[in-house]
């Protein structure tokens, strides 16, 4: 039986080298995620009678956050594909699931093109999936599509001629498919997140997930993505940690009125140091937590061993413990990522060590989803008793 985290381990090792430059020259890292195709990573949740590890939530988050700690962008860029082992898992019948989590434990990749610019509301879908004649014919545009330059299969959302949601999983080089390298945010720039573009694409019927009656039934998928989300902040945080406490050690200069010799023995330097770990910690602590709540969620809801309100009250809780982890990520890898330069005062804002990754990393990716509905969310439940929205944000 494999081993995932020690395999993640054994892959950060690699994947860190030339992290920095990669982010610097928005170099997108191809190498490093056909290190992690050919390692069989993605077939980490997949069941194991279909040849995967179906390992815990809790080792999903270990695994995130030990990638992203080596390089975020590379972790972001394959968390489409195990959000999708996911809904495959819950939403399709088991023909489909056989065909596509086996093709992820026979080491292929997916990614996700669900989001886009258009509407008034963040979340609308206008992708459009219509019948001409005996053909199905998808047509549309897509931003953020995280990580589909690297993927072997696309997950792409759309709506059908009645407005029904629906999943359509379509091979990355089908015909009318055309995937664009234009993200240019000023953090995780090499996630591959720019524009899917579909015309005319012809569909198959059994590649058509329905998904219209998951937005009445709450379920452990957002959770479970949320998690993934903290763990990649989690990451950010201790490898600028371990910046600060390099430099700390190594390159920074003690100021004369300290009365010490070397910076490491600084009482502000210590406190600093101290404040950063403690914070980070912390946070990964609590997503530890959550995590451990949202394995609960997935296997009640997977394996049938809860129903009705009981499994309803289990679900709700992993999102609210979720939302819990979500703030103290975010609030503690900004935290760290932005005192790390009270370590080292103006020495450390100099390009060559591009430390100002870190924080450009964290706030690109702490703005996935907002903060703010989290809070409200806590705050409903623990004083009105009312459940989070039934949506795959919580």
């Amino acid at each position: 039986m494999t081993d995932y985290v020690a395999l993640a381990t054994q892959l950060a090792a690699q994947i860190q080298p030339g992290a920095a430059q990669r982010d610097a020259e928005r170099t997108l890292p191809h190498e490093q995620i056909e290190l992690i195709r050919q390692s069989g990573l993605g077939a980490a949740r997949v069941p194991v009678e279909l040849g995967g590890g179906d390992i815990s939530q809790v080792d999903v988050a270990r695994i995130f956050i030990t990638l992203a700690k080596a390089d975020p962008c590379v972790a972001q860029a394959i968390f489409p594909h195990f959000a999708t082992v996911e809904h495959l898992r819950l939403i399709a019948n088991p023909e489909q699931q056989a065909r596509y989590l086996g093709a992820f434990a026979d080491r292929q990749l997916s990614s996700g093109a669900i989001a886009e610019r258009s509407g008034t509301f963040r979340g609308e879908i206008h992708t459009r999936l219509e019948r001409r004649g005996e053909q199905l014919i998808l047509n549309g545009s897509k931003f953020y599509s995280t990580g589909c330059l690297f993927a072997d299969l696309l997950k792409i959302q759309a709506v059908d001629e009645t407005g029904a949601a629906l999943y359509v999983m379509l091979p990355a080089n089908t015909p009318g498919i055309t995937l664009l390298d234009d993200w240019d945010g000023m953090g995780q720039r090499t996630t591959a997140s720019g524009s899917t573009v579909l015309e005319n694409v012809q569909v198959a019927p059994e590649q058509v997930i329905p998904l219209s009656q998951w937005y009445q039934r709450r379920n452990y998928i957002g959770a479970s993505a949320q998690l993934i989300h903290c763990s990649i902040d989690i990451g950010i945080g201790l490898a600028a940690l371990d910046d600060a406490v390099s430099w700390a050690r190594n390159g920074s200069r003690p100021v004369r009125e300290s009365g010490v010799q070397r910076a490491s023995d600084d009482p502000y330097i210590l406190h600093t140091i101290g404040d950063l770990a403690a914070s980070i910690h912390g946070a990964e602590a609590l997503v530890e937590k959550a995590a451990a709540a949202v394995d609960f969620a997935a296997r009640s809801q997977l394996l049938g061993l809860l129903q009705g309100d009981e499994l309803e009250a289990v679900l709700a809780k992993a999102s609210i413990e979720v939302a819990e982890a979500k703030i103290a990520s975010t609030r503690a890898a900004l935290h760290v990522c932005e005192r790390l330069y009270e370590v080292g005062g103006a020495a450390t804002t100099q390009s060559l060590h591009n430390f100002d990754r870190h924080w450009r990393n964290a706030r690109t990716h702490t703005t996935h989803d907002s903060l703010a509905y989290k809070y409200k969310a806590i705050g409903e439940f623990l004083l009105n008793g009312r459940h989070p929205p039934i949506a795959f944000t919580y």
